[in-house]
């Protein structure tokens, strides 16, 4: 069984469970900046990798909101 990706496990969230899910990325990257300014980090891709959730779920959000004016202009 295949598993499902981050980018299609985060489309398939409403836009409040996207933004609560944004929000915790965000503090997740915070605290691995304030964990390098005071202790050494083990693993430095974290950052890429974080950073690269926060744009995925910013693109999913921009998406969804397209799609819904999209539907409002239609009607």
């Amino acid at each position: 069984m295949k598993q499902i990706g981050f980018t299609q496990k985060i489309q398939q969230l409403s836009a409040e469970d996207l933004q609560k899910k944004l929000d915790g990325t965000r503090k997740d990257l915070f605290g691995l900046r304030i964990n390098t300014a005071t202790t050494q980090v083990k693993d430095c891709s974290q950052y890429k990798k974080l950073r690269k959730q926060i744009a995925r779920i910013l693109t999913v959000m921009q998406s969804k909101e397209t799609k819904l004016h999209t539907v409002v202009r239609k009607q």
